[in-house]
């Protein structure tokens, strides 16, 4: 998919597919082009180049309502003059669904996300989150054979999206459908997708199972946006024994305790475990642990040269 707003290019050639059932989370920085390739999968914008299929058929020019596709929006978009067992039933009514199946899948939708006592309600009468599982419900009542999750929990506060986090994983198990989401943050991500596609400018920079992404990015910027500290330059690799080529050191690939000498420069006490920025042989490397030594004091650590990622760029 290629897409041009006047002179910038916001998408150029994002070439994905997903697997039946699969939850795939598209993570990248803000304005990247995750949100635009939602939008163009949907049908709410049309490519400059490129093609949509969905189970084998091509959907490139079929309006919205014509593609089998749920959308929930950042904003969850909820009529409200209608109730919330309106909402959810909007989908239902448009696709002629019978009387009878079309009570029976509002009744269960409503249980499922804990809305049965806010049935009558109007969506201004709800909470945030209670407004998310409304759109979240009305986007799977015509049981889509793909959803498009925009950023679903980036209008709540933290204790919120944790809660809702968890109660989006369960749902979309349950319901078992092909999931699109657009997320900026990584443990969104790694918490809701059997696959993560990394997004850079419009690029695809990387596609695997969020371990794999996690563990192996392929280069440093991938790496950075992931929240890796130990990225190593061509010479500070050298300085610590390894080739001279970039490296990520990984959590796993440090540890107190052997041959190198040290001084810690910041010492982050975070409860549980302590984070310790250590000056070694010149390079500044970060590890947390259960405690550690406080800020100046010498230090030993240990490094395995088998755990270190070598990064292309």
């Amino acid at each position: 998919i290629r897409k041009r707003f006047g002179e910038l290019a916001v998408l150029r050639g994002v070439d994905l597919a997903l697997y039946p059932g699969e939850i795939l989370a598209l993570l990248g920085p803000s304005g990247c082009g995750k949100t635009t390739l939602l939008r163009v999968v949907a049908g709410l914008e049309v490519p400059d180049a490129g093609r949509v299929f969905l189970e084998g058929r091509e959907i490139t020019a079929l309006p919205p309502e014509k593609r089998g596709i749920g959308f929930v929006f950042q904003d969850y978009a909820l009529f409200p003059h209608l109730t919330v067992e309106e909402n959810v039933a909007f989908g239902l009514v448009e696709a002629r669904w019978p009387r009878e199946a079309r009570e029976g899948r509002v009744r269960e939708l409503l249980k499922r996300m804990e809305l049965t006592p806010h049935a009558r309600k109007r969506p201004q009468e709800l909470s945030g989150g209670e407004q998310q599982r409304v759109a979240l419900a009305r986007a799977l009542a015509p049981r889509p054979k793909l959803l498009l999750l925009d950023e679903p929990l980036g209008a709540l506060d933290l204790r919120l999206r944790e809660e809702l986090l968890f109660f989006l994983r369960r749902t979309l198990k349950e319901e078992g459908v092909t999931t699109l989401l657009v997320t900026h943050d990584q443990g969104e991500a790694f918490l809701l997708a059997h696959r993560v596609a990394l997004l850079r400018e419009g690029r695809l920079v990387q596609v695997g199972r969020p371990e794999e992404v996690y563990a192996r990015p392929k280069d440093p910027w991938a790496a950075r946006f992931l929240g890796h500290k130990n990225l190593l330059s061509p010479g500070e690799s050298q300085a610590l024994g390894l080739p001279p080529k970039a490296h990520l050191l990984p959590p796993r690939a440090l540890a107190l305790g052997g041959s190198l000498e040290g001084v810690v420069e910041e010492r982050l006490f975070f409860g549980p475990r302590v984070g310790l920025w250590v000056r070694v042989r010149g390079v500044r490397l970060y590890l947390e642990a259960p405690e550690g030594p406080e800020e100046g004091a010498p230090i030993a650590l240990r490094l395995d040269p088998a755990q270190a990622v070598p990064l292309e760029g």
